[in-house]
């Protein structure tokens, strides 16, 4: 098996694997049918009501992230993920039978999408913890990119999915088909062999655990500069829900569904990078490289003159953009130390999802008020700088030099980020 698929061989994870690629295509199968829910069924075509029930997916990740990395920690990953996936999907079979019996509100989707997000805050940071029980130490980073893998496969196959299911059954029958798919993490889990796990050390219930965890990041150079760069770049560069859409209908007056065809585009580049990613271990220098390929791009995405163009450019910013975050996400969960890296994901995860809704007000009003190429130029300029300045401060402080490979990336920083990895706890310094 080549180096890329590494850990596949793993009875577990292959389990893991095959189920994450279901579920995640049942998550997009469940976002697409309950924004056609609401915008075509229970309004008249009201898109900001589709953002109401968006934001509040979001709102619980960004409030209970963090609680619930402490969670992760303490509690096995089995048992947690087994009840956060039955969770979502009773959420899809109550949402399929409301639509199905004719009996939905817009107030029902309010709630729905808050509890789906609760359970999305508290299923994050435990999937991701969980990976290190699946796979030896030294296979993480591989897991972590396969995952992204599965992920955006998921991206590709589900919303394509949706649209055909929609179409042939009605938009009832789609949630019920979604519910039915989360049933496979379930099963997953419940036939992975304990024997094959890696398991990790539980932390007993304490006071203070969220802030040793905050102390602990604190700590941590290398970690820290990683959530300073995903913060600006989630921020600011990566709303293409928003700018992708104001390029197709503003710009190239293209109708709305084609939008679908530029996120086709943009997954499949980031398979392209999430693949990438696996052939390697991650280093600082290749998030910082796939930063610069990524504001690159973004920036050229901004100057495309056709709608062609801007789908063919959407292809190495894809790649890019995956280079770049499953570097990062597997560089911080093999730098944490096993009894915090749920915590540490959690915080991860609020930084990286929780910048979205905090920058894409500024971008929208860029968009409105100069137009929707500048939209993206501001993204892919503040994500160009961004790597830059992270990429001087570590050849400043870690020593380090700008050196040329022979590989991808061709150039990139040289410089030793171990110094700020240190294997114990911060109670201890």
């Amino acid at each position: 098996m080549s180096a890329t698929f590494a850990s596949l061989r793993y009875v577990n994870y292959r389990y893991w694997f095959i189920a994450s690629l279901i579920a995640s295509t049942g998550a997009w199968l469940q976002r697409v049918a309950q924004d056609w829910y609401v915008l075509t069924v229970l309004t008249d075509h009201d898109a900001s009501q589709v953002g109401v029930v968006t934001a509040l997916q979001f709102m619980p990740i960004i409030l209970f992230s963090a609680h619930a990395g402490v969670l992760a920690d303490r509690i096995p990953g089995r048992r947690l993920l087994q009840c956060t996936q039955v969770g979502v999907g009773l959420v899809s079979l109550i949402i399929g039978l409301v639509v199905m019996t004719g009996t939905g509100q817009l107030w029902h989707q309010y709630v729905l999408a808050f509890i789906s997000g609760t359970i999305s805050a508290i299923d994050t940071p435990a999937r991701q913890s969980f990976v290190g029980e699946l796979v030896p130490a030294d296979k993480m980073a591989n897991a972590v990119a396969l995952n992204a893998t599965a992920f955006h496969t998921a991206r590709l196959i589900g919303p394509a999915s949706a649209g055909f299911f929609i179409d042939w059954w009605g938009v009832g029958p789609v949630f019920l088909i979604d519910a039915g798919m989360f049933a496979a993490p379930v099963i997953a889990l419940a036939l992975m062999r304990a024997d094959r796990l890696y398991p990790r050390t539980l932390v007993p219930r304490a006071r203070g655990q969220l802030a040793e965890s905050v102390a602990y990041v604190h700590s941590r150079t290398d970690i820290r500069i990683i959530l300073a760069l995903i913060f600006v770049v989630s921020a600011l560069g990566m709303n293409f829900q928003m700018t992708s859409a104001l390029m197709a209908t503003t710009v190239f007056g293209k109708a709305a569904g084609s939008f679908g065809i530029l996120s086709s585009f943009m997954a499949l580049g980031s398979i392209l990078g999430a693949t990438g990613a696996a052939r390697r271990a991650p280093r600082l220098r290749t998030i910082l490289m796939g930063a610069v390929f990524y504001g690159s791009a973004e920036i050229a995405l901004g100057l495309a003159p056709s709608y062609w163009w801007f789908a063919l450019l959407s292809i190495p910013t894809g790649f890019g953009m995956l280079t770049m975050n499953t570097s990062a996400n597997a560089l911080v969960q093999t730098r944490t130390e096993p009894d915090k890296r749920g915590r540490v994901m959690a915080l991860y995860s609020l930084v990286f999802l929780g910048a979205t809704p905090i920058g894409s007000p500024f971008i929208g009003w860029v968009g409105t008020t100069f137009g929707a190429r500048w939209a993206l130029l501001v993204g892919g300029i503040a994500s160009l700088g961004i790597a830059l300045v992270c990429g001087a401060w570590a050849m400043i402080h870690w020593k380090g030099r700008v050196v040329r490979r022979p590989s991808f990336p061709w150039v990139g920083v040289d410089a030793d980020s171990s110094v700020d990895a240190p294997r114990r706890s911060v109670t201890s310094a």
